[in-house]
């Protein structure tokens, strides 16, 4: 399908120029363009400019949608969600407002494996239905692009169910979805005390089997006290390499563990969390180039303490914003509020949240050549906003302000 999208206010492009990413003052650089346009063809971006200086034929095949007044960015890309899941939590989140931690609650046996309970008695059919409808409404907020963790199942069976689910969606939805393997969530009650016995069974059994049959792009570890070390981290993730997946890792979540520097050291494309990272964790993943994914709504809905946003991207670490979308700390799949809560509580400004949460969270994926900014060759995914700047969208939150969402050149209709 063709389409020329006209006279926007201003035409957010996010340019990367063919960067992966956009570090340090860079990620304040939007490349905005003003009374801008966008010409599509077959779904990709064929040239983006002042619409003064366009000059193509337009034939009858074209759809114009006029932006006027408007602001036009690319789709947000979601780097780290755990989608797929079944049940809810609501009850935990009362338990907290009581002054209950997040740890407190965990080892009574609620938590991550709450949810393993409910996954496990669910249905592939009911996750894939439950995935699908929540894959919707993302797409409503200007999502266009989403990852989904495994790590709800914690046993062959339901690993794999997971992993089916998410494959079938990768393949079926409009969105953009990418698939990541996290069998190392948490020890399975059927595991505990004998972490290494089911380390051993993610090495010799899970790993082997995701990789070769390639239901995930991604190896992840969740390498905190009380769950992986850095020791057992590795030892995943390098299988994890071997069968084609590229590492991830949560690091410094809870506290400070290593894991920034194991990220480093394995070639991890993104260290997610890091609410607790060091100096010399800083460091590591600058000589690394691993991409620093931030997930605020986390620590907005726990109350912990914010990841060091502002020295981050001061060292020139890539950074990236994500929601973290999961039934226990962040039940929420808005972009646009964790720019806000980003901007409010991690000293980002509102130029270095949209590169965050569009090019270096593609680039955290492995596509930011293909979406993530708006920009000749790249697919066209592109959110048109009721907003007169791209300011406004941190600004006036809890509302959703799109105007209408475009996936691969496809203007999408919701009922």
């Amino acid at each position: 399908m063709n389409l020329l999208i006209r006279h926007a206010r201003q035409l957010v492009t996010v340019a990367a120029q063919g960067k992966r990413t956009k570090i340090g003052r860079e990620m304040r650089e939007l490349g905005v363009i003003e009374d801008g346009s966008v010409l599509v063809r077959d779904g990709i971006i064929e040239w983006v400019g002042r619409d003064s200086d366009f000059q193509f034929e337009v034939n009858q095949e074209t759809d114009i949608l006029d932006a006027t007044g408007k602001v036009v960015l690319p789709g947000f890309v979601d780097s780290h969600t755990h989608l797929v899941f079944a049940g809810s939590r609501e009850d935990e989140f009362a338990l907290r407002s009581e002054g209950r931690t997040y740890q407190q609650i965990a080892d009574e046996g609620g938590g991550i494996l709450s949810t393993v309970r409910e996954v496990r008695k669910a249905s592939k059919r009911e996750l894939k239905k439950l995935a699908d409808s929540r894959l919707d409404l993302m797409l409503r907020y200007g999502t266009t692009t989403v990852e989904i963790k495994t790590g709800y199942g914690l046993d062959v069976e339901n690993e794999i169910k997971l992993l089916e689910v998410i494959h079938e969606l990768e393949k079926e939805h409009m969105m953009t979805v990418v698939g990541t393997f996290l069998g190392a969530h948490a020890i399975p009650p059927e595991y505990s005390e004998r972490n290494r016995e089911y380390v051993q069974l993610l090495l010799d059994k899970m790993i082997p089997y995701v990789g070769t049959k390639h239901l995930a792009k991604f190896c992840d570890v969740f390498c905190e006290a009380g769950y992986f070390d850095t020791e057992e981290s590795e030892k995943i993730l390098t299988a994890g390499k071997k069968f084609g997946m590229r590492p991830k890792v949560h690091a410094e979540e809870l506290g400070w563990t290593g894991g920034a520097e194991l990220a480093a050291k394995v070639g991890a494309v993104s260290a997610d969390h890091l609410e607790y990272v060091t100096a010399s964790g800083v460091e590591a993943l600058k000589r690394g180039g691993v991409i620093a994914t931030l997930l605020p709504g986390v620590s907005f809905v726990l109350g912990h303490r914010y990841a060091p946003a502002r020295k981050l991207i001061d060292a020139g670490v890539p950074v990236a914003l994500a929601t973290d979308f999961n039934p226990g700390s962040c039940m929420s799949f808005s972009m646009p509020m964790m720019m806000t809560i980003a901007c409010t509580h991690m000293s980002m400004t509102p130029e270095e949240a949209i590169t965050a949460s569009t090019l270096n969270a593609a680039a955290a994926l492995g596509l930011s050549d293909k979406v993530g900014s708006i920009e000749i060759g790249k697919e066209a995914d592109i959110v048109v906003y009721d907003a007169g700047t791209y300011r406004y969208l941190p600004y006036h939150f809890g509302v959703n302000l799109v105007y209408k969402v475009i996936k691969r050149g496809t203007i999408l209709e919701f009922e």
